[in-house]
């Protein structure tokens, strides 16, 4: 017998795919919707009745119009303090349960159903941090969705005191994007002929003498922090994620020729100890055939299909970036985050599957949203290492307050520790001891 029983008006795509993550993969309830009074009457189980009236005595949630639609609307967000937080759609109804429609307020920062509507882009058409409401409602760093469920979690257990929703685990899953694998190293002779001019041009004579060096072994690449990544992984027992950029070399695309047969023992090597997947290159936006090639390769390489991927710049375009890596077989995506704040982007501190909103369909892309990233902090942010510290360590909080998983992006540069990722090193360090189980 299922644990709960749901009266609703009707069952459409939205509605089914809302109740299956708030439910099932929030709370660990197994649930069965029906539209049938006569059922739903009869049923001794816990019940709850979700659409526009109370019946009887029931467990009533009043609903708001989103998960009945199919259409794509701009929405009239009202936010209000529920709690120690605020939440969306509020609902007025004297025996709802609740005062906002909880459902509904999940499935529009899930299904990030404010990326569909018109908005404002930055310069790499990329959605921003400023125009989301929860960066406007002041509640990007909190998991909103997951602090929400929870809620609804405690209410049905103290209703139904024989329902017991079951605990989630806290994980943490470090990631790397490897932009440029050598910072001089394997660059090729017209790569490091234009570096010395533009740098001769710049004046900057200690560029040419670290470059220098180190095409002649006498230092290290400051950019070839492999090892000490591997230290780590193997200090902290930890199974990272690295994402390759292996396209070809383009304004924004600068990692080492796809060619270069260090670059692929490089490849080989991380696969031997991580995980590995696709970086789609920035040329790529929007390309599926550059997609395909740049996936096939790297494929080809290791080996193996390569199912992960996190786009370059972390670039995305609703539906079109999600369509293309379904259509390319690729099963899990790290890009839900943003580069100019960290937080939650669709509101959530787990996995979730992508939601389509233009075929008003669930898929099987499942979504990893990534919560912070080091260029954020440093560049965009310009926070100094102490203050890069303490919000990484709230941010971590946060998740293990709702047993998440927390999900870092760092680079293999900001790991040398000079020139401006100076004192990193230690920072790093610190950020993964903190976020361990």
């Amino acid at each position: 017998m299922k644990d709960l029983l749901v009266l609703v008006p009707k069952i459409t795509n939205r509605l089914r795919y809302t109740f299956d993550l708030v439910l099932d993969k929030q709370l660990g309830l197994s649930f069965q919707l029906t539209t049938d009074t006569a059922t739903f009457n009869a049923f001794e189980g816990a019940k709850f009745i979700y659409g526009d009236e109370a019946v009887f005595n029931n467990m009533f949630f009043k609903a708001s119009h989103l998960l009945f639609e199919r259409e794509i609307n701009s929405q009239e967000l009202k936010a209000f303090n529920f709690e120690d937080i605020k939440a969306i759609f509020p609902v007025y109804h004297r025996q709802t349960a609740a005062p906002f429609d909880l459902f509904a307020a999940v499935f529009y920062n899930v299904s990030r159903y404010e990326e569909y509507l018109p908005c404002v882009r930055d310069n790499h058409g990329r959605f921003e941090a400023s125009s989301s409401c929860l960066e406007n409602l002041g509640l990007l760093q909190k998991p909103v969705v997951n602090i929400w469920c929870n809620w609804l979690g405690q209410k049905l257990e103290q209703s139904f005191p024989g329902l017991k929703t079951k605990k989630r685990n806290y994980s943490f899953v470090p990631t790397y994007d490897i932009d440029a694998a050598w910072a001089y190293k394997h660059k090729g002779l017209y790569r490091n002929a234009g570096a010395y001019l533009r740098d001769l041009l710049k004046g900057d004579f200690n560029e040419i003498k670290l470059r220098n060096s180190v095409l002649q072994n006498k230092t290290s690449d400051p950019y070839d922090t492999f090892a000490l990544q591997l230290e780590l992984q193997k200090e902290f027992h930890l199974r990272p994620i690295y994402f390759i950029l292996f396209g070809e070399y383009d304004q924004y695309d600068k990692n080492i020729s796809v060619r270069n047969p260090a670059f692929q023992r490089l490849i080989k090597q991380l696969a031997d100890y991580a995980e590995v997947g696709i970086h789609p290159s920035y040329a790529s936006f929007g390309n599926k055939v550059k997609l395909k090639s740049e996936l096939d390769a790297l494929s080809k390489i290791l080996n193996q299909d390569v199912t992960q991927s996190r786009q370059h710049f972390l670039r995305m375009n609703l539906p079109l970036t999600y369509h293309q890596l379904i259509d390319l077989d690729i099963t899990d995506d790290y890009t839900m985050g943003y580069a100019s704040k960290p937080g939650f982007r669709a509101g959530i501190a787990n996995s979730f599957l992508f939601y389509d909103l233009d075929h008003d369909l669930p898929t099987n892309l499942r979504i990893h949203p990534m919560i912070l990233m080091d260029g954020t902090l440093r560049d965009y942010m310009n926070l100094n290492t102490e203050a890069s510290l303490s919000k990484a360590f709230e941010l971590i909080s946060e998740v293990k307050k709702v047993d998440g998983t927390f999900i870092s992006l760092w680079h293999n540069e900001t790991l040398s520790d000079s020139k401006r990722w100076l004192g990193w090193n230690d920072i790093y360090r610190k950020i993964i001891q903190e976020a361990l189980p």
